[in-house]
């Protein structure tokens, strides 16, 4: 069983060295089914609105000190996106500006291959979610930060791909 509820408040808020809040944040993917219901090659993504409304963007909020940045990346997707699935690789590391305190955040994003979408969740009554092509997602991404780390991601997908069309073919090619 899932929590049922989103975490508030502060008081187990990690912070780096300069004052900012240390943030996590996951894109969750999948692969497109086709007609038949086959997986196909083209990746969508999902973005979440923001608890005030209008802007899209990727899950994301505080990491917590009793818990992993793997696990706040997990927390953060099943509270705001309502889905669940495998944490990979972590795509990097950000520093950007808090609009509202003018101060760095620290923000850490990992890609998610979703294994579930749950019909409830913490935030359900708060936000919106939408499955979207990668360049849909690119488009209305309010986060340059986030734009680059699903470059990151498209590029590591793509390449993990070709690798395989290479390893089928070298094998195809053995002697």
């Amino acid at each position: 069983m899932a929590c049922v509820v989103s975490r508030s408040g502060r008081e187990l808020q990690r912070y780096n060295t300069m004052g900012g809040r240390q943030v996590v944040g996951c894109i969750p993917y999948r692969y497109k089914e086709d007609i038949d219901g086959n997986m196909s090659s083209e990746l969508e993504v999902l973005v979440v609105s923001s608890q005030k409304g209008q802007g899209l963007m990727f899950p994301k909020g505080g990491w917590e000190l009793d818990e992993s940045v793997e696990e706040a990346a997990c927390r953060e997707s099943l509270e705001e996106a309502g889905v669940l699935g495998i944490i990979e690789r972590e795509l990097g590391q950000w520093y950007f500006i808090s609009k509202r305190h003018g101060i760095y955040y620290e923000g850490h994003m990992f890609p998610m291959f979703v294994k579930e979408q749950l019909d409830m969740w913490p935030e359900k009554n708060l936000r919106r979610r939408i499955w979207m092509t990668v360049a849909q997602a690119r488009e209305v991404c309010q986060h340059w930060w986030m734009k680059e780390a699903l470059d990151k991601l498209v590029q590591r997908i793509m390449s993990s791909q070709e690798r395989k069309k290479d390893i089928a073919l070298a094998g195809s090619l053995s002697f």
